[in-house]
């Protein structure tokens, strides 16, 4: 009998030691999964950077097709400025209230 019990007890022992080495094992994959979650949201490089990232990029690609649109009539207005006597004449009458000799400029209120 007494061979049994040590057997028994060196089964008990075997499943104990691979419990032990189960809750070892999986305590450390459920770290590096935490830690690995973690950092792909919300680490340097993380989705919720990369949302506010492109979020950004976009703002910044529509700013710039304002911004050229905004160029594209500013350089056109300066050849006009440049080239075209009836548009400076306009510009300067509109802008500045210059009149030619003999004119008379009236203004209106809005009320």
């Amino acid at each position: 009998m007494p061979a049994k019990t040590n057997h028994r007890d060196l089964r008990g022992q075997v499943v104990a030691e691979k419990k032990l080495r189960n809750f070892f094992f999986y305590s450390i994959a459920a770290i590096i999964l935490l830690y690995s979650a973690t950092t792909l949201f919300f680490g340097d490089m993380g989705f919720i950077k990369f949302f506010h990232l492109n979020n950004t990029k976009k703002k910044l690609e529509a700013e710039i097709v304002q911004l050229e649109k905004q160029n594209k009539e500013l350089k056109t207005q300066v050849r006009s400025l440049k080239e075209d006597p009836f548009y400076m004449e306009k510009r300067a009458r509109e802008d500045y209230g210059l009149a030619q000799k003999d004119e008379y400029i009236f203004k209106f209120d809005e009320k």
